[in-house]
């Protein structure tokens, strides 16, 4: 089953000009640039706060926030000089963006779970609340967009990237749902367990873009070429 919202484009690399090729990298560079400031503020911002309020599911936002910074990272360094036209730094990044997904889960996980089992009740957060709502604006722009420059260029860890941006708007969507029922309903316990959802989607997708599901058919292709 697909989570809504979060369907890995089938792409089918196709051969733009060098020109229009070239056009689409500096825009998916020009992206990845504009995620990773943001990624840097909301991160530092989230952690921050959740730390203060007591919330697991903002600080696990936080650290999304920096590993999907990371997947930012990664494209940029896959469309960098001669590795623009490599198939080996393609299926590199892919992989890379694939791991940055696996490093959020785990934290999640233990630490949601700690926070149910320990009975720990966050605070009111405005800041996070805030937060939550920026995100649910700007992230799915981003990766709508993200995802499309992956189906022209036939690239993966573009298409990745995108989803895992997709995914932040889901985790704000969760943790503003999460911040808001504490606030007013004092529901302690939706905070965790959002976290939780968070972390096996996370591990979900993380095992689709390992295996080049974002991007199905060109990575199949790549890996033909290489092979």
């Amino acid at each position: 089953m697909t989570t809504p919202g979060l369907e890995l484009p089938q792409v089918v690399a196709g051969h733009p000009t060098p020109g229009a090729r070239g056009r689409q990298v500096r825009r998916a560079k020009t992206l990845s640039w504009l995620s990773l400031g943001w990624m840097t503020i909301e991160g530092a911002v989230a952690v921050t706060a959740g730390v203060i309020a007591g919330s697991v599911a903002l600080v696990g936002f936080g650290i999304d926030s920096a590993i999907e910074g990371l997947a930012s990272v990664i494209v940029i360094w896959r469309f960098t000089g001669s590795r623009t036209f490599s198939d080996a730094a393609e299926l590199r990044a892919q992989k890379l963006v694939a791991i940055s997904f696996f490093l959020l889960a785990p934290y999640i996980a233990q630490d949601a779970v700690r926070t149910l089992i320990d009975g720990d009740h966050p605070e009111t957060s405005w800041i996070g609340i805030g937060l939550s709502i920026g995100s649910l604006i700007v992230m799915p722009v981003l990766g709508r967009a993200k995802q499309r420059l992956g189906e022209r260029l036939g690239s993966s860890a573009t298409a990745g990237e995108g989803t895992q941006n997709l995914l932040c708007a889901y985790m704000a969507a969760g943790v503003l749902a999460g911040l808001l029922a504490n606030t007013v309903l004092g529901w302690w316990w939706l905070d965790p367990v959002i976290a939780l959802a968070i972390a096996g989607l996370a591990a979900k997708e993380g095992v689709a873009a390992w295996r080049g599901e974002s991007c199905d058919c060109c990575a199949t292709d790549v890996t033909a070429r290489l092979g």
